[in-house]
């Protein structure tokens, strides 16, 4: 079978049940199956999910290796990947449906979005693996840990909500260290500069993305930060 083009992943996601997308950044609005829009802000778990189970999101999910992991590893969680980039999020959106993995879930928007699809206190914890690190420092609001996404985030963490940030870049390590340290909103708790020379700091670290083998190839160390929103 011919690999499917870009073009023809972005119409079949809008034939899953678990994709949705947003295609107005002026007129945030999650639309499924083509044109039926849905809004699930405050009731991802009551009605889409359908269960009071932990809400992961994984921010900059790409392919969603990493939100088929964790929902294989620990199945009693709803996750749910965030990515702008639909041709990528096709791969875990098949793979989800083909393992019938009902617990997740992915929507294509902006992350600077995320209040307008997530509610107040409705996350219980965000994981972001390996995200653009931006090196250019005049990019670096860009980053995932700067504290301009701090305050996005905070606006749908749970109180004391765990976050976490896996990264082979050392830059983006620092940096974050010193960004989400000097955040009134939120704490350190776990850091670790080469998370595989030592036991896991949680089962879920045990998870390798296709490009986080390949910096494993290239000798590159893995580091990894946990941290928690304190409101």
């Amino acid at each position: 079978m011919s690999q499917r083009s870009k073009l023809e992943k972005f119409a079949e996601n809008l034939t899953f049940p678990n994709v949705f997308e947003n295609l107005s950044y002026k007129e945030p609005k999650l639309m499924v199956h083509y044109n039926q829009f849905v809004d699930y802000k405050g009731t991802w778990n009551a009605s889409y999910f359908k269960n009071k189970q932990e809400l992961i999101l994984e921010l900059a999910c790409g392919g969603g290796e990493y939100c088929v992991g964790m929902a294989q590893l620990i199945p009693n969680r709803n996750y749910i990947g965030i990515d702008i980039k639909g041709a990528r999020m096709w791969k875990g959106a098949s793979q989800s449906l083909n393992l019938k993995l009902n617990q997740v879930a992915f929507v294509r928007t902006r992350i600077e979005l995320l209040a307008a699809f997530f509610d107040q206190q409705e996350v219980d914890q965000i994981w972001i693996t390996f995200p653009d690190p931006f090196l250019n420092h005049g990019k670096a609001i860009k980053r995932l840990t700067s504290n301009y996404f701090l305050d996005i985030y905070s606006q749908v963490l749970k109180p004391n909500a765990v976050l976490h940030l896996k990264t082979d870049d050392p830059t983006l390590y620092q940096f974050s260290l010193q960004s989400i340290d000097a955040h009134p909103k939120y704490k350190i708790i776990y850091t670790d500069d080469d998370i595989y020379d030592k036991p896991l700091y949680c089962p879920e670290l045990a998870i390798k993305t296709h490009y986080e083998k390949k910096h494993l190839a290239k000798g590159l160390k893995i580091k990894y930060i946990c941290f928690q929103y304190v409101e």
